[in-house]
């Protein structure tokens, strides 16, 4: 009977470290707690969370304010290809521009002049000015943000260790999917107890808050790479250079595939929930459900991305993130359940956000500093354009297969897609190239 106790205590101990390592590894706080221990990122974190909360209150409160004004849906789709189409186009050339000049500058510039047209889109909401600056102002505002995230994603690999950077890239896509779900609320609350131009007004102030963040890193951090290439090198050739550095190492163009396929799942699903709500009985609030908890899925999986963002053989870990992002899309074709549409959509948020972070963090590693950047101003439209024709193309296939054939063939393709990239050759380990952290 001792022997018994003794066995069964033994097991229960055993149980216990079980479910405290799985709480350990699920923890979503950790990579927050491993990479905030840098000062410099904790600076950048800062101006990143004002500054993406801010933008996605903006963005409800500028269609809103648009079709407030002509009533129309097709105003309302101006609009929003105004503030995307410039970030597609523009990107590459904000990538040269964030390898060509001081990235603090560059990011205070364009927070700066993101901030006044923030203030003139106040204004024309104030004085009642032609709704057609709108969009026009819009796509200023992004167009001047189109260098913004090459320069974040070159200006991290100084600010952290080679080990914490997994956990500092985890941290930041966590960041844009509580803005994703916080932004739009805290937008509605603002329309509800303001206006549109209140909303305006705050997010520029939401920039100006970045720049000044922004100014108070280190001049170490931020310098335009030491090994670039003369400035008379022609655009046309830098935009090269980035191509060449993408294809260059085995690893990198693959996982850049992975996050561009999940960016246009993502776009697709946009379309194909509000469809799936409807099939639930869920009405015209389940979009806004199954959205969320695609965005909680995120947040939660910020650890786990985080782990296999770390790994040695980051095929390994797409091949996961890949399969957590299609084999929920293809269930969702078979269910018919609330609850179990909802886990299934966390699943596919937090496949995507732990595809996104591997490639990031992926590239970060084996792209040199001086053509990081240009290499991440192709991979940033690409996904963004991804996002748009998954939603273009969303409804056709509907219309053709039917909504549940449309999310297996989605969901496979996926799949098939992780497949080939799993099973071409791989390097055995990336390489951090950049240079040393600055403290």
């Amino acid at each position: 009977m001792p022997t018994t106790t003794h066995k069964e205590s033994r097991n229960a101990r055993s149980l216990a470290a079980r479910i405290k390592r799985l709480a350990a590894l699920l923890n979503p706080a950790q990579p927050f707690l491993v990479s905030l221990r840098q000062r410099n990122l904790r600076r950048l974190f800062a101006g990143l969370v004002v500054s993406q909360a801010g933008d996605w209150l903006y963005n409800l409160a500028l269609l809103a304010f648009v079709y407030e004004r002509t009533g129309s849906a097709a105003w309302v789709g101006i609009t929003t290809a105004a503030r995307i189409l410039p970030e597609v186009v523009l990107g590459p050339i904000g990538g040269v521009l964030a390898d060509r000049h001081d990235r603090r500058v560059v990011m205070i510039v364009s927070d700066v002049v993101r901030a006044a047209t923030m203030a003139a889109l106040a204004v024309v909401a104030v004085a009642g000015g032609p709704v057609v600056l709108a969009p026009v102002l819009a796509a200023l505002c992004t167009a001047a943000g189109a260098v913004y995230p090459q320069c974040v994603a070159a200006v991290m690999p100084r600010l952290v260790d080679q080990n914490d950077l997994p956990a500092a890239n985890a941290a930041r896509v966590s960041i844009t999917s509580l803005c994703v779900i916080a932004g739009p609320l805290v937008g509605a609350a603002l329309l509800l107890l303001g206006s549109a131009a209140t909303t305006f007004a705050v997010n520029g102030a939401s920039f100006l808050v970045g720049a000044m963040v922004v100014a108070a890193l280190p001049r170490e951090a931020t310098r335009r790479p030491a090994s670039a290439e003369p400035e008379s090198q022609s655009l046309r050739a830098d935009l090269a250079a980035g191509w060449r550095a993408l294809r260059e190492h085995p690893d990198t163009l693959p996982l850049v595939g992975a996050d561009f396929v999940s960016s246009t799942i993502y776009g697709a699903l946009t379309v194909l929930f509000v469809l799936l709500g409807q099939k639930l009985g869920l009405g015209a609030a389940g979009y806004g459900y199954l959205l969320s908890a695609l965005g909680v899925g995120g947040v939660l999986a910020a650890n786990l991305a985080n782990r296999a963002a770390a790994s040695d053989r980051p095929r390994r870990a797409l091949i996961a993130a890949v399969a957590a992002v299609g084999v929920p899309v293809v269930l969702l074709a078979l269910t018919g359940s609330t609850a179990v549409a909802l886990v299934l959509a966390a699943g596919i948020g937090a496949g995507t956000l732990t595809t996104e972070v591997v490639a990031e963090t992926t590239l970060q590693r084996t792209v040199d500093d001086a053509v990081v950047a240009r290499a991440y101003g192709l991979v940033v439209p690409a996904c963004v354009a991804g996002i748009a024709a998954g939603a273009l193309l969303a409804s056709p296939l509907v219309a053709l297969c039917g909504l549940d054939a449309t999310l297996f063939i989605t969901g496979t393709a996926v799949l098939a897609y992780g497949l080939v990239a799993f099973v071409r050759p791989t390097l055995s380990k990336p390489i951090l190239i950049h240079p040393e952290v600055v403290s």
